[in-house]
């Protein structure tokens, strides 16, 4: 885990790549990341704004991400009336993405508030195979079918139909709403990677 003066220069660092990006995701992201270094009213005005970026770019799974971050952070200042809202709309989010963990995680956080929040049935799509997960990113990262055919030994006719079946499962119909659902792989690898050392 990375702490103190390492985690915030961490912190600044990707903020300087999320910037250099343009990308309301990366944004979001970046904000995000702040906020789990930052204290107090610089912490709560950070997740604010994680949540209005990621809110406005579509990124559902960083958005329930960002939702339950905040809505720990809340309850651990034992701001009871504000941190059922966030923990609630983590829950939703991430129920309704098939994020079965986290949304456990928020639904135990929201039981330690005094709320209840009821298990429901995942309503998702089946999780992508390694193949298809290899499929999308390549397409994500704005490979052609041909092209990622010739990388993974594959016809270009049996890329499109994992395709499909990618699309499917994640309820999305172009590679331009793949490119909101799966960022850039080096960028969401290295994000995630310094989150889960600063958490």
């Amino acid at each position: 885990m990375i702490k103190g003066e390492a985690a915030g220069d961490h912190a600044e660092r990707f903020a300087e790549i999320a910037e250099a990006t343009g990308s309301e995701w990366a944004a979001g992201v970046s904000a995000r990341t702040r906020a789990l270094v930052s204290q107090d009213a610089a912490a709560e005005e950070l997740y604010r704004q994680a949540l209005d970026q990621l809110g406005r770019c579509g990124m559902r799974v960083d958005l329930a991400r960002t939702h339950l971050l905040y809505g720990e952070w809340l309850r651990r200042r034992n701001r009871r009336t504000d941190a059922p809202a966030q923990l609630r709309a983590a829950h939703d989010l991430l129920t309704s993405i098939g994020l079965e963990a986290f949304a456990e995680r928020a639904r135990r956080e929201l039981l330690a508030t005094g709320e209840k929040a009821r298990k429901r049935a995942v309503e998702t799509h089946e999780d992508l195979t390694a193949q298809e997960r290899q499929i999308a990113q390549l397409a994500c990262d704005g490979f052609t079918n041909p092209e990622i055919g010739t990388r993974l030994f594959l016809s270009p006719r049996t890329v499109e139909w994992h395709l499909r079946k990618v699309f499917t499962k994640l309820g999305i119909r172009s590679r331009a709403q793949l490119r909101q659902v799966l960022p850039s792989a080096v960028f969401l690898l290295w994000g995630a990677a310094l989150e889960v050392a600063l958490v």
